[in-house]
């Protein structure tokens, strides 16, 4: 839909640098539309200094989620949320594997779509 053709997706250039963060959300957004029933929303502080990409509920919790558009899985939003609202279920969806830490659990982007059952699996 962005026109960008798949050499510049796969190999990448400084413009697409510049977009691949929010192209990563608007996948994450199709998916959690296409995939779930979940009302999704969208977090920033009131200073405007941190966001939370996604916010979602799944049973009783509410489940912010951050998108990484690489490996990178730092999350200082992420935490500032977590701290802000003590949330029990935290998740970064990004290029690294599955993996669950003490505070947040990070789903594969091709995975998010599958987000409902893997939250139910760790309640």
């Amino acid at each position: 839909m962005s026109g960008i053709d798949e050499k510049t997706i796969l190999e990448g250039n400084e413009i697409f640098e510049e977009f691949k963060g929010s192209l990563t959300e608007q996948y994450v957004l199709c998916q959690l539309k296409q995939c779930t029933e979940l009302d999704i929303f969208y977090w920033a502080s009131d200073t405007g200094m941190s966001e939370i990409d996604f916010i979602t509920q799944i049973g009783k919790n509410n489940i912010p989620i951050e998108v990484k558009a690489s490996e990178n899985l730092q999350a200082k939003s992420l935490k500032i949320f977590v701290q802000k609202y003590n949330t029990v279920i935290n998740v970064r969806t990004s290029m690294s594997d599955y993996r669950k830490e003490k505070w947040v659990i990070n789903i594969p982007l091709y995975d998010i779509g599958n987000i409902e059952e893997i939250i139910t699996k760790n309640e």
